[in-house]
């Protein structure tokens, strides 16, 4: 039966009638002369975590032509710390299955993510996206089951305060209008995010808001849906810079930066992950987690530590991990317990048939509700290298089922308790702690790395550099020095308000 794409939110998906994962240059082409696209964008992340454009004009089929198929060249010195400037060109060749309309574009523009490519034509070993790519592909040639993640992008929107209908402080979790003031922001956000190709879940309003200095704090979430670990990140990336684009638009500030002050909530960036064979989600069994998904959780157990190199990476990141703010410190697992590292959400695992519960006049119903399970890593946050990161996690995934007493782990780790209670203080010590700093951070990744480097999935160079790159902030006691200071907190926070 022929597949109809009419109502998919991404206009080339519903013109071309196929899914992006089959565009070809031929069906990118076609778009653009059918469609009065007068321009195209080359994007493409760099150290810093930010999507650079390069712009094209397009002159004529033949030199549309050639961009497609030969990409162009760029100075990776000026986008990558371990590229040196006497050997710094690279290629960059555009992904189809990325194109998207430029919402914001003042001409037609077409845009496209791009993948990084040496002067011999091979893929970049150090770019964050290969690295992602390789990381999925050990984890299949390993497990023989693919790995799926979906991200959950927690912002702060800024703004001046009018005065009117004032939220609850830090009680602002899916507020209404008109206590909560961005909604129609972020369900613009939404709607370009779905245009450029993000299979969004919800949007919502989220746990902060707080009045500073008149203006209007408010914490707000977009929540994705399960997808292919490569397609998850770029989700990520392209919804980043459409959030930050809109509120330039409206006159908003925007971060997603780990802390913004003392005492109120801070913002992460949750990674849900579910492990997928044949089509069909492997992370239950018979209604309860399935040894598939414990082996996945024990291998984020043993390398949690050295995540946060990938996840946490400046110094305001670890004023979000501590106690009582409902960010992890503990490496830990639970069901549906937000004080633990890693959290298996409720997963509609009952077995009834709640809509026909809730409106009598349906007729029962047999949705396959185990597609929706999935665990949930806590730690990360917004200033996260996010092709890094989940590469990361692809990897602590894979090394569960490389590991011996991965079960043994997994059980040992398992709290389902709120470890932060007085009556649990002796279960809290007998659990480890994730780093508190950068520098402890490049420690563990340090003591670890030939995890990540196994199957060549992380360059040395490229370990070598977040190493360093996290040394550089000398921040090894910063959290104690500064916690009860919030003048210098704020200082740290100004200072990197805008990562990722």
């Amino acid at each position: 039966m022929t597949q109809d794409f009419s109502m998919h939110a991404n206009p080339l998906v519903a013109k071309l009638q196929k899914p992006a994962s089959e565009f070809m240059k031929a069906d990118i082409v076609s778009y653009i002369k059918n469609n009065g696209i007068t321009m195209v964008n080359f994007m493409y992340p760099a150290a810093d975590g930010r999507l650079k454009t390069l712009n094209f004009v397009i002159n004529d089929a033949a030199y549309l032509d050639a961009i497609l198929t030969c990409g162009e060249r760029v100075d990776g010195s000026s986008l990558f710390p371990f590229i040196e400037a006497g050997s710094s060109d690279l290629y960059v060749v555009p992904r189809f299955c990325t194109a998207f309309e430029d919402p914001f574009a003042e001409q037609p523009t077409l845009s496209m993510l791009c993948s990084f490519f040496n002067k011999d034509g091979e893929p970049l070993e150090s770019s964050p996206e290969h690295t992602l790519r390789k990381a999925c592909r050990a984890f299949t040639e390993v497990t023989g089951m693919e790995f799926q993640a979906m991200g959950e992008l927690e912002y702060y929107v800024i703004s001046e305060d009018d005065g009117m209908f004032e939220a609850t402080d830090q009680r602002g979790y899916h507020e209404s209008a008109p206590y909560a003031k961005f909604n129609d922001f972020r369900t613009q956000c939404m709607l370009h995010i779905a245009r450029a190709g993000g299979q969004i879940k919800y949007g919502h309003s989220e746990v902060g808001n707080f009045i500073l200095d008149d203006k209007t704090y408010e914490q707000n979430e977009i929540e994705f849906l399960p997808v292919r670990a490569e397609q998850a990140a770029d989700q990520l990336m392209i919804a980043k810079w459409i959030i930050r684009n809109l509120a330039y638009q409206y006159g908003y500030n925007v971060t997603f930066a780990p802390k913004i002050t003392a005492g109120k909530a801070g913002s992460g960036l949750h990674i849900h992950m579910r492990i997928m064979k044949d089509g069909k989600n492997q992370m239950l069994k018979d209604g309860v987690l399935s040894e598939t998904a414990r082996k996945a959780i024990a291998g984020m157990m043993k390398l949690a530590p050295s995540i946060t190199a990938f996840g946490n990476t400046n110094p305001t990141s670890y004023f979000r991990l501590v106690p009582h703010q409902e960010a992890p410190t503990n490496i830990c697992w639970g069901d549906r317990n937000r004080s633990v590292l890693v959290r298996v959400p409720l997963g509609w695992s009952a077995k009834k048939d709640m809509c026909m519960l809730a409106n009598p006049l349906e007729t029962p119903g047999n949705y396959d509700t185990t597609q929706k399970q999935t665990v949930e890593m806590r730690s990360p946050d917004g200033s996260a290298d996010l092709y890094q990161l989940i590469a990361g996690l692809a990897v602590a995934c894979r090394y569960g089922f490389e590991m011996p007493d991965a079960l043994d782990v997994a059980e040992r780790t398992y709290v389902n308790v709120n470890i932060h209670k007085k009556e649990n203080e002796d279960k809290l010590k007998l659990l480890a702690q994730l780093p508190d700093s950068c520098a402890a951070s490049a420690d563990c990744l340090e003591r670890q790395r030939a995890v990540f480097e196994k199957y060549n999935v992380f360059s040395p160079a490229m370990i070598d550099g977040i190493i360093t790159k996290l040394r550089s902030y000398g921040d090894k006691t910063l959290r104690s020095e500064v916690q009860d200071n919030q003048e210098e907190m704020l200082k740290l926070v100004e200072k990197y308000f805008h990562c990722g």
